[in-house]
């Protein structure tokens, strides 16, 4: 089962006592600006949570299965994540994470 944006911001609101309409326009904010800095070929680090950053593919001439004719194909970007201490311990049936701040 895929989650969606939609679900991330029903969950968010609930949880933080926002609105719907607040929620919505923060998480969106935040995916432009991840989408932004890619773009510009930045790296973002999430402590704890995992690093974004664009890596490069060569331009390579491929080939068609069905005619076997010859294609080029331009190098482009594309995105990459590694998961962090928190994600791979949330993925490994730890299940939710815990808080990382000290106790009081």
């Amino acid at each position: 089962m895929a989650t969606t944006k939609k679900d991330l911001v029903d969950r968010i609101a609930e949880s933080t006592g926002t609105t719907h309409t607040l929620t919505k326009a923060v998480v969106q904010g935040f995916f432009d600006q991840v989408i932004a800095e890619l773009g510009k070929g930045n790296r973002l680090e999430f402590r704890d949570f995992g690093v974004f950053e664009t890596k490069s593919t060569p331009a390579r001439t491929a080939q068609n299965p069905k005619t076997l004719e010859k294609v080029e194909v331009p190098a482009k970007r594309r995105v990459t994540f590694k998961p962090g201490r928190l994600m791979r311990e949330g993925m490994n049936g730890n299940g939710q994470p815990s808080d990382p701040s000290p106790a009081e």
